[in-house]
C-alpha cells in the first residue's frame, strides 16, 4: 500500500462518512508524520455499524476477501487485484469511554491518537498503544524496525524483547 493507496482510501472512506482509525505501520508512520518505510498493507480500525457500507466500497474498488488462520468475526483481510492489502478491524463503543475489540475492553485514549500521512490529518492509535500492541508475539524486522522508530521518536525505553 502506497501512500497515495492510502490517501484514496481514507477519502474515498470519508466520502461516505466512515471514520478510520489507522494502526501497524502505516498507523507509526503517521505518528512520525511520514512513511518511515514501505508497507504491504494497511491497518484500519472501523465502527462495526459502518462495516455493510465499508466493505462495499472495498468490493466496488475491487477488493475480495482472504481467509487467513487468524480470520475472525471482527478481523478480515481483503486485497485487490494489484495486491493492495487491508487489514480490517472491528470495533465497538461500550459508552463514551471504552471501545470493544475481539471481547477485550479499552479505554477510548487508545484510539485518540493524531498523525499525518502525505501531509492529511488521520485518527490513529496513540503511540503509547502502538508500542504495547507491537509486544507479546514473535516479531518480524519490520515490527522491530517500528518498535524502535517509536522508541526513539517518542522516548520510550525499548521493550526487552527488542534489545
Amino acid at each position: 500500500m502506497t501512500e497515495k493507496d492510502t490517501i484514496n482510501l481514507l477519502k474515498k472512506a470519508e466520502q461516505i462518512s466512515i471514520t478510520i482509525w489507522i494502526t501497524g505501520g502505516w498507523g507509526i508512520s503517521a505518528l512520525v508524520g511520514k512513511q518511515t518505510r514501505p508497507h504491504n498493507d494497511i491497518d484500519v480500525f472501523i465502527e462495526r455499524k459502518d462495516a455493510g457500507e465499508f466493505v462495499k466500497m472495498l468490493v466496488s474498488d475491487g477488493y475480495r476477501e482472504i481467509q487467513m488462520e487468524y480470520t475472525t468475526a471482527d478481523h478480515a483481510v481483503w486485497q485487490d487485484a494489484d495486491g493492495r492489502t487491508i487489514d480490517l478491524h472491528l470495533l465497538e463503543f461500550v459508552d463514551d469511554k471504552t471501545i470493544c475489540f475481539e471481547n477485550e475492553n479499552y479505554p477510548f485514549e487508545v484510539f485518540s491518537g493524531k498523525g499525518k500521512i502525505g501531509g492529511m490529518e488521520v485518527n490513529c492509535l496513540t503511540a503509547e498503544a502502538q508500542l504495547l500492541f507491537h509486544q507479546g508475539y514473535k516479531h518480524s524486522e519490520k515490527d522491530k524496525t517500528d518498535v524502535l522508530l517509536l522508541c526513539e521518536t517518542f522516548g520510550f525505553e525499548i521493550p526487552e524483547e527488542y534489545k
